[in-house]
């Protein structure tokens, strides 16, 4: 046994919880317990140990026996915290907070929109519980939906958890019937809302009882502008001490909300929209028409884009540009925040309207900021949105397949000037300098009708449009550099500037438009421009120019100004 193979094992645990893990095997004891305390004393581990380990030469297993155990005791994973499975309704007024209408208008959508109804009024109207009471199935249904993922969640029966919910939900009509019939719920109208309001303010279940009396006022129109302007007429008369102001406010804009959440309601309160690009605009207008409305005065894109609102939506606006409803804008931003996050196009046959409308958006929703959402949100709904304009189907809707090769770049720099996030940037760049790159655009530019002068100004507009487009230096340089290319093989093959510097006009006139060359103005920045600007400095050197612009303070003064933009001395 003496002869046994034998060696020594340094294991450490770096936290509570965490496993043993070998740190270091040597065949000399001292050092393997020099290294366990080394290791403790620096706080590189919670607790060493160090065992000794014999082959056993008849079954070649190891035998081990720890010789050195120190450090903290081991106190096991930590306990998952327990999660609170209560179900979150067990009274009928748990049933009226936002989330369980939020949860009453997912289950039963279907049959709200058919009534033409919201949660709110669902909870407060007895003619609307009795519709749903009587229908069975829809009332079925929507119980079914809520109980199985809470069974799920809870390991309970699924039967178990629906019979509390009709527990649940026949107490909640029961209460709303059983007032009616004691005639405890108030009737409202424009002339005794406030009254209604003041002499509620002071009640336990004032809340309820006012929305039962606005749900019963809201029940008589037969169509969604017409519950907004019922609402609003209520606000109209809302009563200005400030206990009751406030509790009428909150009422009005609890189903004030549910409306503008609903999809069919907001579409047909805004009216006929070709798109969802014009709902979205509307929306927009609607939540922060005074932001809009700004912008259009100085932006006719915005004012192309983003048309005026009529009726009832206008009507809301105008509350909503003051403190009141700040809910109801909430919901607006978020119906807007999910559809730019979401798949559908905006405007599925008008790929460059679809930029302009996302242009004027981000414009709007910017602007509002902070009033109706964040600018993070903004930001990040804008980068999403981007990402579906650079993917292939896009570009190839937006090129089309009768543009020239330079409309195509022209309507791919229009693009990436009107999109957000770095990656979608690149993505961008890319699609241009391949098509900048491409023969079919040196072709097509040099074979062009145009005169030469026309298509080097062409050029140069590409390349203000290239640094318009907010590309980094190593996605614009190269684009920069081939359309400067381009410009020098149109200039070659014209040879522009040698007729230019030989041509019988004035010498500031010729002088011009070296430097409107020389500065990228006329022409694309590279060699042209630089062959430009060496013509422009042996022509200013010349005495016949220095006398020509002595005698001409204006072309002097012009001339001054393109030799800064050149880069040259003035």
């Amino acid at each position: 046994m003496d002869d046994a193979q034998v060696h020594f094992e340094v294991m450490a645990r770096r936290q509570h919880g965490a496993p043993w893990t070998l740190q270091l095997a040597t065949e000399d004891r001292a050092r393997a317990v020099e290294s366990a305390e080394e290791m403790l004393a620096d706080g590189r581990c919670v607790a060493v140990k160090v065992t000794k380990e014999t082959l056993d030469e008849d079954t070649r297993e190891f035998r081990t026996v720890t010789i050195l155990n120190k450090g903290a005791p081991d106190q096991g994973k930590p306990k998952k915290p327990v999660e609170d499975l209560e179900p979150l309704c067990v009274s009928p007024q748990d049933l009226y907070t936002i989330h369980a209408r939020e949860v009453i208008g997912r289950v039963l959508e279907a049959w709200l929109a058919r009534h033409h109804a919201t949660p709110f009024e669902l909870l407060h109207n007895a003619n609307l519980i009795e519709r749903l009471d009587a229908s069975g199935m829809d009332l079925q249904h929507a119980i079914q939906k809520v109980a199985v993922p809470e069974a799920q969640a809870r390991g309970i029966g699924v039967h178990e958890i629906m019979r509390s919910f009709h527990r649940l939900v026949q107490s909640a009509i029961d209460r709303v019937l059983k007032d009616r019939a004691k005639g405890a719920l108030p009737k409202v109208d424009p002339t005794t809302f406030a009254d209604v309001a003041e002499r509620l303010t002071g009640a336990a279940e004032r809340h309820y009882l006012l929305g039962a009396g606005v749900a019963d006022y809201m029940g008589a129109a037969a169509s969604w502008p017409e519950k907004v302007n019922r609402l609003l007429d209520l606000a109209d008369t809302a009563p200005q001490s400030p206990q009751a102001r406030a509790l009428a406010f909150h009422v009005l804009e609890e189903p004030l909300a549910e409306v503008l959440s609903a999809r069919g309601a907001l579409i047909e309160l805004l009216g006929e929209v070709a798109d969802l690009g014009g709902a979205l605009a509307a929306m927009t207008r609607l939540a922060a028409s005074d932001s809009v409305e700004a912008l259009a005065n100085i932006d006719p894109v915005v004012s192309a884009m983003m048309p005026p609102i009529v009726g009832a939506a206008a009507r809301l606006a105008n509350w909503l540009d003051g403190p009141h409803f700040p809910k109801v804008r909430t919901a607006i931003a978020r119906r807007v925040l999910e559809e730019l996050n979401g798949p559908r196009r905006l405007r599925p046959t008008d790929p460059e309207g679809e930029i302009a409308l996302l242009r004027a958006l981000a414009m709007a929703l910017t602007t509002a900021a902070g009033r109706i959402m964040t600018l993070e949100e903004v930001q990040e709904a804008f980068i999403t949105r981007s990402r579906m304009l650079v993917r292939s189907d896009f570009i190839a809707s937006l090129l089309g397949t009768d543009r020239s090769a330079m409309g195509e770049v022209e309507a791919l720099l229009y693009l990436a000037e009107n999109i957000a996030g770095l990656a979608n940037k690149r993505q961008a760049s890319r699609w241009i300098a391949a098509n900048v790159s491409a023969l079919r655009f040196e072709t097509d530019v040099c074979s062009s009708a145009d005169t030469p002068s026309t298509k080097l100004a062409a050029l140069a507009r590409l390349q203000q449009m290239v640094a318009r487009a907010g590309f980094v230096p190593e996605e614009s340089g190269p684009i920069t550099t081939h359309i400067g290319l381009v410009g020098a093989k149109v200039e070659s093959d014209a040879k522009l500037i040698s007729a230019l510097v030989r041509a019988e006009t004035p010498v500031v006139s010729r002088l011009t438009f070296l430097l409107k060359l020389a500065s990228g103005q006329a022409a694309p920045l590279g060699p042209v421009a630089d062959r430009a600007k060496a013509e422009a400095i042996k022509l200013m050197r010349a005495p016949q120019t220095r006398e020509a612009l002595t005698r001409s303070p204006d072309g002097l003064e012009r001339v001054r100004s393109l030799m800064q933009t050149a880069g040259l001395a003035a």
